[in-house]
């Protein structure tokens, strides 16, 4: 049998105390029992229960001093009194000490106790888990403002920081290669790129055109950041799979934004790639210009069911699509739209095409691309630019 909790029980008769333990114990519960009040706090210190059984009138000390000690040393555990029917003074007293529920002697229906302490330990669940959110949420806080308050000690040592903050240019996963180049055109970007591995199989990679310029764009890649740590070890730690729904990030993203104040939004491509099954999962919120697949010698936009740049809206929604990866030679190509400052086309359309024509015509990696478009050094951008590559070779 699966033990679902620990139970103190804590009665000074002997009887009761032990037919309530057998049942308890019958019924999947660790429990542990104490014959009076001193010997139950001492039995509370030692064990830890989860939920504390104590009857209301015991020798040398009754149950509302001992409530009473519980309580001052641990606020958020359960305590459910027992009490006869003749003694409600002091039931209303126990529960104003912060008793969770209260039971009439003689228990006559296991199944109500049963049921209270069950709500019991429900409750406790829900107060556990949002006392960790809460702890996890200002740790990673701190760790943001940690990062921002460095930021704004100076420029230059908030472009080294940002710099640490990015993968390494090239990264593989099985036959697939991932590759980025960033040209930030001031000290700090408001493009970001960032990709690592979640499970042996899985690897996700998103790209990010935050925007504005300078220090405040900067910030937002801090965020951003962060927001994945966070959700890695939400992963890891609970196996929590927010990470690995695209859509949902991006609603997560949207709504963090929006509560910092800071008039920021941001457009981004995000993606979980599987190399086992050959798949990518995707969204997008808004990016310009849509990333370009090549498969063989096929070159076309991405196929995206639409998606508001994120930041702006707060009923946002957003829609993921999945890509299966042909075994041909296959290349995603993604751009930030400082890229489009750099070329002299005119119409957007214009510039789409040529983009589109680039790739096509072989230049279907980094280097192939930042060749074309004569990327040598961070001089050479007009914009911050951001270019991230997928590629598979057979």
């Amino acid at each position: 049998m699966t033990v679902t909790g620990k139970i103190l029980i804590i009665d000074d008769d002997d009887a009761v105390r032990s037919s309530l333990v057998a049942y308890l114990e019958d019924s999947g519960y660790l429990v542990e029992d104490a014959q009076d009040g001193s010997g139950g706090l001492e039995a509370f210190k030692q064990s830890q229960p989860d939920v504390v059984l104590c009857d209301l009138r015991m020798p040398k000390m009754d149950g509302l001093t001992v409530l009473s000690e519980i309580k001052k040393s641990s606020p958020e555990t359960p305590v459910i009194v027992v009490s006869g029917a003749g003694v409600m003074t002091d039931v209303v007293q126990a529960l104003r000490l912060g008793a969770s529920d209260y039971i009439v002697k003689p228990v006559v229906d296991m199944e109500i106790l049963v049921h209270s302490i069950e709500q019991c330990l429900e409750k406790k669940k829900l107060i556990d888990q949002n006392l960790l959110y809460r702890e996890e949420l200002e740790a990673a806080n701190q760790e943001l403002r940690e990062r921002i308050s460095l930021l704004k000690q100076d420029q230059k040592a908030g472009r080294h920081i940002q710099q640490r903050m990015l993968p390494r240019q090239e990264y593989e996963a099985k036959d697939y290669r991932i590759q980025h180049r960033l040209f930030p055109s001031l000290y700090l970007s408001g493009d970001f790129v960032d990709y690592f591995r979640i499970t042996e199989d899985k690897v996700l990679l998103y790209m990010a055109d935050v925007s504005g310029h300078g220090a405040s764009s900067a910030f937002v890649t801090v965020l951003l950041k962060n927001l994945t740590i966070r959700l890695r070890k939400a992963y890891k730690k609970s196996g929590k799979d927010d990470i690995l729904q695209p859509a949902l990030v991006l609603e997560r993203i949207n709504k963090e934004l929006l509560e910092t104040g800071m008039g920021k939004h941001l457009t981004i491509f995000y993606g979980v790639l599987d190399t086992k099954e050959n798949t990518l999962v995707y969204s997008i919120g808004g990016h310009l210009p849509l990333p370009i697949l090549k498969t063989g010698n096929h070159c076309e936009f991405l196929s995206n069911n639409g998606g508001f740049a994120v930041g702006l809206f707060e009923e946002a929604e957003y829609s993921q699509q999945e890509l299966t990866i042909s075994p041909d030679d296959f290349a995603l190509i993604t751009f930030s739209d400082g890229v489009l400052e750099l070329l002299e086309e005119k119409s957007l359309l214009e510039k789409e095409q040529f983009l589109l024509d680039l790739v096509a015509a072989g230049a279907d990696n980094i280097d192939g691309i930042c060749d074309s478009l004569k990327l040598k050094s961070v001089q050479d951008a007009p914009d911050d630019i951001a270019i991230l590559s997928l590629t598979r070779r057979m």
